[in-house]
C-alpha cells in the first residue's frame, strides 16, 4: 500500500490532494484533542459570540496547520509528514499546559470562557508563535 501511495505522490496534483486531505484530517483530530483538554466547550462559546474563545480556537487552528505546513515542506513522505505533525501537535499541546501552569494567577480556560479577550488574544499569539518554532524544529 505504501508503495502505491508513494508512486502516486510523484504526481503534483495527487501530492496536493493527499497533503490537503491529510492536513484536514490532522486538523480535525488535533483540534478535537485540544477541545478535549479545555474546560469549556469552544464551539458552544463561539456560537454564543465569545470572541476570546474564537481567538484561542483560531490560534490553535493556525498553529496546527502551520506545523503541518512545516512537516510537508520537509519533503519527506506523507507518512513522515503525519508523524512530524503529530509530534508538533504534542509539543503545541504541552505548550498549552505550560501556559496554564506558568500563569497561576489567571485561569486561562476560565478567563476565555468569560470572554476575556486579552487572554484569548494572548492564547492565540502563543499558539501562532510557538507553531513557528515547533515547525522549524520538526523539519
Amino acid at each position: 500500500m505504501q508503495s502505491v501511495i508513494d508512486s502516486l505522490m510523484q504526481y503534483p496534483l495527487a501530492a496536493v490532494l493527499a497533503s490537503f486531505s491529510v492536513g484536514i484530517l490532522a486538523l480535525i483530530v488535533f483540534l478535537s484533542g485540544f477541545e478535549w483538554v479545555t474546560k469549556y466547550d469552544g464551539w458552544a462559546e463561539i456560537r454564543k459570540g465569545n470572541v476570546a474563545a474564537a481567538m484561542a480556537t483560531g490560534g490553535k487552528i493556525f498553529g496546527i496547520c502551520n506545523i503541518f505546513r512545516f512537516s510537508i515542506e520537509g519533503g519527506d513522505s506523507i507518512y513522515e509528514s503525519m508523524l512530524w505533525a503529530a509530534v508538533g501537535f504534542l509539543l503545541l499541546l504541552a505548550a498549552y499546559f505550560l501556559f496554564e501552569f506558568l500563569t497561576p494567577v489567571i485561569r486561562i480556560d476560565e478567563e476565555i470562557e468569560k470572554d476575556n479577550r486579552a487572554v484569548g488574544l494572548l492564547a492565540m499569539i502563543i499558539s501562532v508563535s510557538l507553531s513557528y518554532i515547533i515547525g522549524a524544529a520538526v523539519t
